[in-house]
């Protein structure tokens, strides 16, 4: 069964990407585009679309030519928006990296990207060098001023008389990476067609939402295809304001949505389940809120709940992946069709299907099974590897998300959970995501994953680590758990840590206490005559 939107047909507009984004930009002045939350510096829109054209003359000066890769390593900042839309007026490839990443991490990416330039803050401009000494780098610029680098304000000093770059739609335009559904780093191929595209089919999902007179939350990182597109380009292809913060930190963050008058927020659910639960909330005003996104990882419906009834804001969840632009799902904001736990039906112009994952068989309404998603946002492959985008996207052009869902009889979906983290106890699927749900819900607990752990009898359990903000004994939680699921998805082993880790977008880096897991196991297990002379 093929799950479509009442509205499916959608127009893709004739423009690359940057012409498309800065549309109507010039036109609106003196209004402000993108600002540092922190610092108030930012760019008007008529100040934006000069910057465009300037770095585009910039670059073009210094050689870059139409498929040349710039990286952009570096927070959020309203610079970013004009490096990047400067780079794809001139038909140039913007690989995005994550301010997280070591030297080692980022010289891996400049060299499967071939990226020419790199640009970057004077922060990060030692691991910077080190990663570019191991690529084709030419020429590194720093947002500000610093030894070492040339200023990013150098690729501005010109008249902005960008030369005219012929671009096709199926040019690419960015080169973020995606561990896709094989936990392995690959450069995702996404062309002008597919952004604008996405911009097109999101902003019809959200029905005139988000419009010229909002404020935008920008606290999601612009290196990550939610902060790239949804956050930041479609902001400013409406004309909102938008809002940054170039580091994360929860308490500033609920002090600069008051004091900026946020409208919008999107956000990842461990901001949401901040926003539900942290006693600071309380110390504020947040009555311009009209709005929440939450996408990037599941938000169960009692986290989503007690946020809408907090905050008297609407919440809605996305989904999607950076090999679909992002966007392919999206929950509908009108009267009586919020649901929440619901990341909604398919964005107009995309197709879905439920796909048993044993059997390859189509399946129905609240039937779980793979989700498959085809659409004009749908990514052209994997950067040089080929035999891994033939994996996941068949013949009939379905992008095989590596997710599990379902769909309720009206075709609004419900992430369960990755396919490739699903816990297999005595045979039969546990999907960590509605553990972790269940154990949002219990009072004591801040914040949890859960991941499998190996077992004799059962060959995986479930084991939770949660963070707690009061005392409690762990035991109670186990049975808080076992009241409200099946028996074979009770929470068997559990323990308490500081800290979750999770990646800059929200998502729990479950593989990292899988792997911690592993190495205790098996220095437990390990027999005298293998432990090492003293």
């Amino acid at each position: 069964m093929i799950f479509r939107n009442r509205q499916h047909a959608i127009e893709i507009p004739n423009q690359p990407l940057a012409a498309y984004v800065l549309e109507h930009a010039s036109g609106r002045g003196d209004k402000s585009a993108i600002l540092d939350g922190t610092s108030g510096h930012g760019l008007s829109y008529a100040q934006l679309a000069a910057s465009v054209a300037r770095v585009a003359k910039g670059f073009a000066l210094r050689g870059l030519k139409k498929g040349d890769v710039v990286a952009i390593y570096s927070p959020n900042l309203p610079e970013y928006a004009p490096a990047f839309l400067g780079v794809a007026t001139l038909g140039g490839i913007c690989t995005t990296a994550s301010p997280l990443y070591t030297s080692e991490e980022l010289a891996r990416q400049l060299r499967d990207a071939g990226a020419r330039f790199l640009v970057t803050v004077p922060g990060f401009l030692d691991k910077a060098v080190e990663a570019a000494a191991q690529a084709s780098v030419e020429e590194i610029f720093v947002f500000g001023e610093c030894d070492g680098a040339s200023p990013f304000q150098s690729l501005l000093d010109n008249d902005g008389d960008a030369p005219e770059v012929a671009i096709d739609l199926e040019d690419l335009v960015a080169l973020p990476y995606s561990s896709g559904t094989t936990g392995v780093q690959k450069g995702v191929m996404l062309t002008h067609r597919n952004l604008v595209a996405n911009l097109v089919q999101t902003e019809q999902a959200l029905e005139g939402a988000l419009d010229a007179n909002d404020t935008v939350l920008g606290v999601l990182p612009f290196f990550h295809i939610y902060g790239l597109v949804v956050v930041m380009n479609l902001s400013l292809r409406v004309g909102a304001s938008i809002v940054t913060m170039p580091r994360f930190d929860f308490a500033e963050c609920l002090a600069l949505m008051e004091r900026r008058r946020v409208t919008v927020a999107y956000l990842v659910p461990p901001i949401v389940l901040g926003l539900s639960k942290h006693p600071r909330v309380e110390d504020h005003d947040f009555s311009s809120l009209r709005w929440i996104l939450s996408g990037a990882a599941p938000l169960g419906k009692d986290v989503t709940e007690a946020c809408v009834k907090r905050l008297d804001c609407a919440l809605i969840q996305g989904y999607g992946l950076t090999e679909t632009s992002p966007v392919s799902h999206c929950g509908e904001m009108r009267n009586g069709t919020m649901r929440a736990g619901s990341v909604g039906p398919c964005v107009p112009g995309t197709e879905c299907k439920i796909v048993d994952v044993e059997t390859g068989e189509e399946l129905g309404p609240d039937e779980r099974g793979e989700i498959w998603i085809r659409g004009p946002q749908v990514m052209k492959g994997y950067l040089g590897r080929p035999d891994a985008t033939k994996q996941c996207i068949d013949e009939d052009g379905f992008f095989h998300s590596g997710d599990i869902g379902y769909t309720d009889e009206d075709g609004h979906f419900f992430i369960v959970d990755r396919l490739k983290e699903l816990i297999k106890y005595k045979g039969m699927q546990v999907a960590p995501a509605e553990l972790e749900a269940v154990l949002l819900t219990h009072p004591s607990v801040s914040d949890a994953a859960v991941i499998p752990k190996a077992d004799e009898d059962a060959g995986e359990i479930p084991k939770a680590f949660v963070v707690l903000g009061d005392a409690i004994d762990p035991n109670e939680i186990l049975e808080f758990v076992a009241s409200r699921v099946a028996p074979h998805k009770k929470v068997r082993a559990i323990e308490v840590v500081d800290v979750i880790p999770k990646s800059p977008s929200g998502k729990i880096l479950r593989r990292v206490l899988v792997e911690r897991e592993r190495a205790e196991t098996s220095s437990v297990e390990r027999p005298k005559s293998a432990e090492p002379a003293s």
